[in-house]
């Protein structure tokens, strides 16, 4: 089972709360991060990207880094984990992604990836007049199709005449080729989503559900399952889950208890305003997810709380869910979090037997 962390990039990681760990993200918290992970075996890490936070008390994901330059850099001090960074496809054309992703390769040969973000708050679009109307919430999936195929054919021939209904090409060229395969992922959650996973990527994140029910997302999951069942196509799942452990499950269970109660909720309000302005998403859609009210504190990601035990066993359920090819971890405090996975939980999962193994020679 592979294991990754999803990295600080914005201040605060994924907790929208007042008396959570606060902090400023940089390249130097960062690579400790990473290359933490990388010591303990992960098999990959993945940057967000994000262009305007929510405010509030905690000014949340007002403080951001830029993906792909942050992951060039990571990628220089780091010899084997996989690095994936993210573009906002509103943002960048794809030839000049492919190129970044080529450049990158030159740096990590074989361990550079792409998540493609389709938008869903247009509040980071409008502020710099790029937003191209509501109606770009119906097609947005129609538009990453088209902007993925570009990409592939410039990897793959060093050319594209690509012509769609959103880019056309006209013999734009690509050289050098990236060093070994660029995988993509998506974080869709709605049907709609799930196809173009299904059609286009390698991995597709799935949010994990609720406190301490590991297999809750399972339907997901076999949404995407279905869906690659269609195309022939081997898509894997990446689940999302935000780990907070401590000696003892009353412990972590406070420190969860705390951060939920005393959230920030003037960001919470921002981030439900910008989550309901496609009127458009269906019921599974990340918009619609995360204005749940109950967990909405850590991003409405999955959350494990527990003690060491407990964590790992919870780990354990989740991937033994059909259809799951890895875990992506958050942590309240990505530090001390990185550090208590790496010796307290990995060494007790069985799903992580031959990596801790590995580890520990």
């Amino acid at each position: 089972m592979q294991m990754g962390v999803f990295i600080p990039i914005g201040n605060n990681g994924w907790l929208i709360s007042k008396s959570s760990p606060q902090y400023m993200p940089s390249f130097e918290l960062n690579k400790l991060i990473v290359q933490k992970a990388e010591g303990y075996g992960l098999d990959f890490a993945l940057s967000m990207i994000k262009l305007r936070g929510f405010g509030g008390e905690t000014e949340f994901w007002d403080h951001n880094l830029e993906s792909f330059t942050l992951m060039s850099a990571l990628a220089a001090v780091t010899t084997k984990i996989k690095l994936f960074a993210s573009t906002a496809i509103l943002t960048l054309p794809p030839a000049i992604v492919a190129r970044m992703a080529s450049t990158i390769s030159s740096v990590a040969p074989g361990r550079f990836g792409i998540n493609v973000v389709t938008g869903w708050a247009k509040g980071e679009y409008t502020q710099m007049g790029i937003w191209p109307g509501d109606d770009y919430f119906g097609h947005r999936y129609d538009y990453a199709s088209e902007y993925v195929q570009v990409m592939k054919e410039l990897w793959a021939d060093g050319a594209s005449d690509f012509k769609g209904e959103f880019f056309r090409m006209e013999d734009c060229r690509l050289s050098p080729a990236p060093e070994g395969k660029v995988e993509i992922v998506a974080a869709g959650q709605s049907d709609r989503g799930m196809e173009f996973a299904a059609a286009y990527t390698d991995y597709s994140f799935v949010l994990g559900s609720g406190v301490n029910t590991p297999k809750a997302f399972a339907p997901t999951c076999e949404r995407l399952v279905a869906a690659a069942e269609t195309t022939g196509r081997d898509v894997g799942a990446y689940v999302l889950f935000m780990v907070i452990a401590d000696e003892t499950d009353e412990a972590a269970m406070a420190k969860w208890h705390d951060y939920h109660d005393n959230a920030d909720q003037e960001a919470l309000s921002y981030m439900g305003v910008e989550g309901s302005a496609d009127t458009s998403a269906g019921e599974n859609s990340t918009a619609k997810s995360i204005n749940l009210p109950e967990g909405a504190v850590n991003f409405n990601m999955g959350t494990i709380v527990g003690s060491y035990e407990s964590v790992a066993k919870m780990l354990d359920e989740a991937a033994s869910v059909p259809g799951v090819k890895g875990i992506m971890m958050t942590f309240d405090d990505f530090v001390i979090g990185m550090d208590q996975f790496g010796q307290r939980i990995q060494p007790l999962m069985q799903s992580r037997a031959e990596a801790a193994a590995s580890v520990a020679a």
